[in-house]
């Protein structure tokens, strides 16, 4: 299953410097006993991609405060947070929304 995973905000600062990512999540046997959640892609994204300072993306099995999250250009809170099921061609961006000063 292809998917656009997108940093803005100064979050891609964390992933290589690297805004946009195509990313292809496989699809296992239990498919069905583990689905594709936003959690699921969260853990994917901080073993396979995250370069540094994982504290400033991640908090437990969630992102850290600060860090909004939109699927398809809607707030993740609508869709049922880390809980919601990927699709297909979904786009999901984590926008920082942190600023040092």
């Amino acid at each position: 299953m292809e998917i656009t995973v997108e940093f803005t905000g100064g979050a891609e600062l964390l992933f290589g410097n690297v805004k946009k990512h195509r990313i292809t999540l496989s699809n296992d046997d239990n498919e069905n006993e583990h689905p594709w959640t936003i959690k699921r892609l969260i853990g994917h994204l901080r073993d396979e991609y995250l370069r540094e300072r994982p504290e400033l993306f991640c908090s437990g099995d969630s992102v850290r405060p600060g860090i909004l999250v939109l699927v398809n250009d809607t707030d993740w809170e609508l869709l049922g947070d880390k809980d919601y099921h990927i699709k297909i061609g979904d786009q999901i961006s984590f926008i920082s929304t942190l600023h040092g000063g």
